[in-house]
């Protein structure tokens, strides 16, 4: 049996939002994640925010995210951008590495496994390689 009801109840605000620093620190300088970064603005402040916001709510915190836009729907701001199985897949490595990197426990780690995978997933918008459709915005 867990010893955490929710993922917040791990990590806190704070921990959440070191755990999204870290996230997009390691996107921004490991090469194996370039074109993942490729598909965010050079300045990634506001989207580490947001996500800091989203995830807070998600793992079980107050819903942040919620009250500063009205909604939680990841879909939407996703649209525009080509993201396959390659790219959450990238998505997915990349928050595990963040989580190792934040010394997140095994369980907790375990426990936010499905659940990241489907929220990964749910933004998925194309199938195959990027290269199939050159009209797909990859950077904002």
């Amino acid at each position: 049996m867990s010893k955490y009801q929710t993922p917040f109840q791990a990590l806190g605000e704070q921990g959440i939002r070191d755990l999204v620093q870290t996230f997009y620190d390691t996107m921004d300088t490991d090469p194996k994640y370039a074109d993942l970064r490729k598909m965010h603005a050079e300045d990634l402040g506001p989207v580490i925010e947001k996500l800091s916001e989203y995830l807070t709510g998600w793992m079980g915190g107050p819903p942040l995210y919620a009250k500063k836009y009205g909604t939680v729907c990841m879909t939407e701001p996703h649209e525009n951008y080509w993201i396959g199985p390659e790219e959450r897949d990238q998505w997915l490595a990349c928050m595990h590495d963040a989580m190792n990197k934040n010394g997140l426990e095994e369980e907790l780690q375990q426990m936010l496994e499905n659940p990241l995978f489907r929220v990964a997933d749910a933004v998925r918008n194309r199938e195959g390689q990027r290269s199939q459709d050159p009209n797909i915005i990859t950077s904002s």
